[in-house]
């Protein structure tokens, strides 16, 4: 999103992003905890979205021997990435683009937090894929995003702004912007979200977190599994 791309936003990132996802430093530590079922004590994650560096750093501090791929399309978000990690810094290799671009290797885990409900059912099939592509077999996914049936998209949406508003009340400008979310965010229910994950190759899907419009699953790269 352009969003990404704006030197103000970005500097709020961290900020907006913990006032706005409940509970997130819980979210990143059950993230590496569902990923130490598959990652070794020296393995390597592929962090997919990882501007900004929230769960880098939280991984990186968790598994001192953890090394990491993120990739991101936004240059200053990756930068924010970069000065996010500090001295960890040394331990990821952040790289530019989409998926795609991800290094074609084999990782013992992956995530996705706060990304795939930017894109369409097409586009999240295909992400899927590529992630599935990239891990060993018996690899943990992580991924969390906005998850909700698209009829119900306003009502989840303003619950969700009301928990990142100071007063927990909805403002007429809030309202605006959770207008232009609910049209702009495809957005897919629970049941259809569980079901790209088996249509990818994933296995063993699980819900793992669930808060106001956000929903969190581990999947699994089945053992014996190609990919296409």
């Amino acid at each position: 999103m352009s969003t990404f791309h704006d030197a103000a936003a970005v500097s709020r990132y961290q900020e907006t992003a913990h006032a706005k996802v409940p509970g997130m430093a819980a979210l990143h530590r059950m993230a590496h905890v569902l990923l130490a079922e598959s990652v070794p004590s020296h393995g390597e994650v592929l962090v997919l979205g990882a501007g900004g560096g929230l769960e880098l750093s939280a991984f990186a501090q968790a598994h001192p021997g953890w090394r990491f791929v993120g990739v991101d399309p936004s240059p200053p978000m990756l930068e924010l990435a970069r000065e996010t990690l500090g001295a960890n810094a040394t331990r990821a290799a952040l790289v530019e683009g989409l998926i795609e671009d991800a290094p074609l290797r084999e990782f013992d885990g992956a995530t996705c937090l706060l990304t795939l409900h930017f894109l369409d059912r097409d586009a999240r099939l295909k992400t899927l894929r590529e992630l599935f592509r990239r891990l060993k077999p018996g690899g943990v996914l992580v991924v969390a995003h906005h998850s909700y049936a698209p009829e119900e998209s306003l009502r989840w949406l303003r619950r969700s702004a009301a928990f990142a508003s100071v007063s927990g009340v909805v403002s007429e400008q809030d309202e605006v912007g959770i207008a232009g979310m609910a049209a702009k965010l495809p957005a897919l229910s629970s049941e259809d979200e569980e079901a790209l994950l088996e249509a990818a190759g994933f296995v063993e899907v699980e819900l793992f977190y669930a808060a106001l419009s956000f929903r969190g699953w581990v999947a699994r790269r089945p053992v014996g599994a190609t990919a296409d």
